[in-house]
């Protein structure tokens, strides 16, 4: 009798304990977490664009360059390409040939001392953004290319240098023989009157002494 109640409690107490640990057991579990690396941060999406102001200058002028749209805090490569123009230049006049045909004549300033750099660089700021000016020393269509260093975007604009226009001076034809002959009417209206004078002074003398 005592062992079969010495088993019955060690059953009931092994029951009792097996009874948290089922309930433990059973109940469920999160999801385990796995980290994946997260791809590094990159610029956000954005056009570049490189746009000029005034569009149209004359040589001795400043332009005005803003990028907009690249890499935060970047450093931007300026190339600068020269192309001559095309067409006559407006206010200049066409030099004529012997045999009649006229051609379009640039002429070239070299009041500027140094040339101006074919190649320059600009700081964007933390948007992406940058201004700076250029003073061309060339005649034509001037074309520049921003390229960010670090994001590798890139945009271009065009301007028109055009050279200063002259006074026009008569120097040649009827611009200056109007003038001419207006002077020599005049000058030969003088004479007359001066040689009127002398001759009726002449006759007063003459008058007195009879």
């Amino acid at each position: 009798m005592r062992l079969s109640r010495i088993l019955m409690a060690l059953t009931v107490g092994l029951a009792i304990v097996a009874v948290p640990t089922a309930a433990g057991a059973a109940q469920p579990q999160p999801p385990a977490t796995t980290s994946t690396p997260q791809p590094p941060p990159d610029y956000p999406p954005a056009t570049p664009s490189l746009t000029a102001n005034p569009t149209t200058i004359t040589i001795g002028e400043t332009v005005v360059l803003t990028g907009t749209g690249f890499g935060p805090n970047e450093i931007v490569d300026i190339d600068v390409t020269v192309a001559p123009l095309a067409a006559a230049v407006p206010g200049q006049a066409p030099a004529r040939r012997s045999d009649g045909t006229t051609v379009a004549m640039v002429k070239v300033d070299y009041s500027q001392p140094q040339p101006a750099p074919r190649h320059f660089t600009a700081q964007t700021d933390a948007n992406g953004n940058f201004t700076v000016s250029y003073r061309p020393s060339d005649i034509g269509r001037i074309t520049f290319t921003a390229t960010g260093r670090t994001s590798g975007r890139t945009a271009s604009t065009t301007i028109t240098v055009l050279p200063k226009r002259k006074p026009h001076l008569p120097v040649t034809g009827d611009n200056l023989g109007t003038p001419l002959k207006v002077g020599g009417v005049l000058v030969g209206a003088g004479v007359v009157l001066m040689l009127t004078a002398f001759g009726w002074r002449r006759r007063q003398r003459f008058g007195m002494t009879r």
